[in-house]
């Protein structure tokens, strides 16, 4: 169906009545026309790509496809409200099929300010579906049929997802659970260490836990898609090598092009392929910037796309550009400020520290990603593919095809 998606107009919690049954926020609007960009085409180009579209199952490995507030600053006061309004018109226009979303994931503070809480992450998830109960054009996706159904009916397949398994706390139980009520993808850990093993920002990495070994052998029986992105380069390998089943790294990138822990080594990289995994490139808030590419932006993310597809071969390459609809460099401005100022006790320790994701350093002077700002601009990714002289058959594996495979082995 391409971007023909049939969507009858429905806006997030259209049903309640603002500043009466929730607190009200000014959200952006989805697309700011300043930053917006299109890979030009000639006209040709143009009915290639529009048919690509259309033939092709688009899966998105990695987003947050919600409208944030317009006043950034505030994105934390709508964390605590518990409620995230999902960007449906911008979505049915944005060419994607299906979509990974992480919802808030550590940004579930709704009774902990540092998140993660089991209640807050069964809120968050709760609160979606119920909205996603109220309309008609997303599917909530729990196996492959799903995705190939909204393809062909004209709707988007909504995949919920966690980055961290730290809700789970030392409960093997609550992996079932998670899947019972529709979780098919989570990850090891987010960036700091739990009862699974270690987090890219850690001193030292400890590897995969036994509890960690017993969590990943139980996402294999249910089969929950496993997700290694914000994981110690230890840990992911412990990973990948104890699973049953091919892994995912849903939005990272080349360390090598990149160099700073956030993305992974050539070693992970090969391991994931090795093992029939698939890599989604992400650029987030802070773009891809490399030698080539300083300012980042799509041209840094293609390098990077082009870098794995080099190494681990065209079958292991997706994407996962891990963005949202609302000023994501901003957010990680204010969300540092917050770690910062918010008390939350955190202390430099004395021993030389490890190269860590500095994201302040990161973000200093980023405005936008140019070419990969929301999900809506995932379309730049073929247009450039298409521009650089791919075949259809190679475009069709890095923007869903390979993601697709990868789910009917896991799923």
């Amino acid at each position: 169906m391409g971007r023909n998606k049939k969507y009858s107009g429905y806006k997030a919690y259209q049903y309640l009545e603002p500043g009466v049954d929730y607190r009200e926020f000014k959200l952006r609007e989805a697309i700011k026309k300043e930053w917006a960009y299109r890979v030009p085409l000639s006209k040709t180009e143009e009915e290639r790509f529009e048919e690509l579209m259309s033939k092709c199952i688009v899966i998105d490995l990695h987003e947050h496809p919600c409208l944030y507030p317009e006043d950034i600053s505030q994105a934390w006061e709508l964390c605590r409200e518990g409620r995230e309004f999902m960007a449906y018109e911008a979505l049915a226009s944005s060419g994607i099929d299906a979509i990974f979303d992480n919802m808030m994931d550590g940004e579930s503070i709704i009774t902990s300010k540092n998140g993660w809480k089991w209640t807050d992450i069964i809120h968050d998830l709760g609160m979606r579906l119920c909205d996603i109960a109220h309309q008609d054009f997303v599917i909530h996706c729990k196996k492959v049929e799903d995705i190939i159904e909204a393809h062909r009916t004209g709707k988007l397949a909504w995949i919920a997802a966690l980055e961290s398994a730290s809700c789970i706390e030392n409960e093997l139980d609550r992996i079932d659970v998670l899947y019972g009520l529709g979780i098919r993808s989570m990850g090891i850990c987010y960036s700091e260490s739990n009862m699974l093993g270690s987090g890219l920002n850690e001193l030292r990495d400890g590897g995969l836990t036994d509890f960690g070994y017993d969590a990943v052998r139980r996402m294999n029986k249910l089969g929950m898609l496993i997700d290694v992105s914000h994981a110690g380069d230890q840990t992911a390998l412990d990973t990948i090598e104890t699973s049953d089943k091919p892994i995912v790294i849903s939005h990272a990138g080349a360390r090598a092009l990149t160099p700073n822990k956030r993305m992974f080594p050539d070693e992970v990289l090969q391991a994931l392929a090795e093992k029939d995994g698939v890599i989604g490139i992400e650029t987030a808030g802070f773009g891809l910037r490399t030698k080539k590419h300083p300012e980042g932006g799509l041209e840094g993310y293609m390098e990077h796309i082009e870098y794995c597809i080099e190494l681990m071969g065209i079958d292991h390459v997706g994407c996962g550009p891990d963005t949202l609809y609302g000023d994501h460099a901003g957010l990680y401005r204010v969300t540092e400020m917050r770690r910062r100022t918010g008390g939350f006790g955190h202390y430099e320790r004395p021993e030389k520290p490890a190269e860590k994701f500095d994201v302040e350093e990161l973000v200093k002077d980023v405005q936008y990603i140019k070419g990969l700002e929301n999900p809506s601009e995932f379309e730049n990714i073929p247009r450039w593919l298409i521009k650089h002289g791919y075949s259809d058959e190679e475009i069709a594996k890095i923007i869903g095809g390979n993601a697709l495979r990868l789910l009917k082995e896991v799923w």
